[in-house]
């Protein structure tokens, strides 16, 4: 009975009845348990010095215990032990939801190189992206939709009126009011340590 059990575990049939093999497979599972104790906790800070370093693992380790213990009073301790490993992710920061930004303009980036065309964003472009794609609650997610929004649209529009073409540097700046704005520079006046949104 074990043996047909572990052959039963093995081979499961989704709802066309196609037979799926987990023999060479890795399952996660996620949840939102405890995302009220994340979302008090969050961090949301610039470069974190030494101390704060140390408040924020300790942050952490005290998050960490607080989630498990939500997730033993939510799932049964037989569910629980069949489990290979719990893992507690620690909220994102500034720094890597900008390293996030950064990605994600090397994608738009590469699309435009058959055109020759470079971006090329300020620092403060990048935070502006940053902070306005950056949820407390939902995290990095709604930040390729920034991107696509306020880059990818406004570059085709840009495209499709003549504004940008073949060959331009387009330098990605943000105004006094917070605003992203797309500015074609000739390619003598880049600067020479211009970002690399290259992959």
């Amino acid at each position: 009975a074990r043996v047909a059990a572990q052959r039963a575990a093995i081979a499961l049939s989704d709802a066309r009845g196609h037979k799926v093999d987990f023999r060479n497979s890795i399952i996660v599972m996620t949840s939102n348990i405890g995302a009220d104790v994340i979302k008090r906790q969050q961090s949301f800070g610039f470069t974190l010095t030494v101390d704060e370093s140390i408040a924020e693992q300790s942050a952490y380790e005290e998050m960490r215990k607080k989630l498990l213990d939500s997730l033993k009073r939510v799932f049964r301790p037989e569910f629980i032990n069949r489990l290979d490993g719990v893992f507690v992710f620690r909220s994102l920061n500034r720094s890597e939801i900008r390293q996030i930004v950064e990605l994600e303009l090397a994608k738009v980036s590469q699309r435009l190189q058959e055109h020759r065309i470079t971006l090329q964003p300020s620092e403060a472009a990048l935070d502006a992206l940053a902070s306005e794609g950056y949820d407390p609650e939902m995290g990095a997610r709604p930040l390729r939709r920034v991107i696509q929004y306020r880059i990818e649209d406004r570059l085709s529009d840009a495209f499709l009126d003549g504004r940008f073409g073949d060959g331009d540097l387009i330098r990605i700046e943000v105004n006094e009011d917070g605003e992203i704005l797309l500015l074609r520079a000739e390619p003598e006046a880049q600067p020479e340590a211009a970002l690399d949104l290259t992959l």
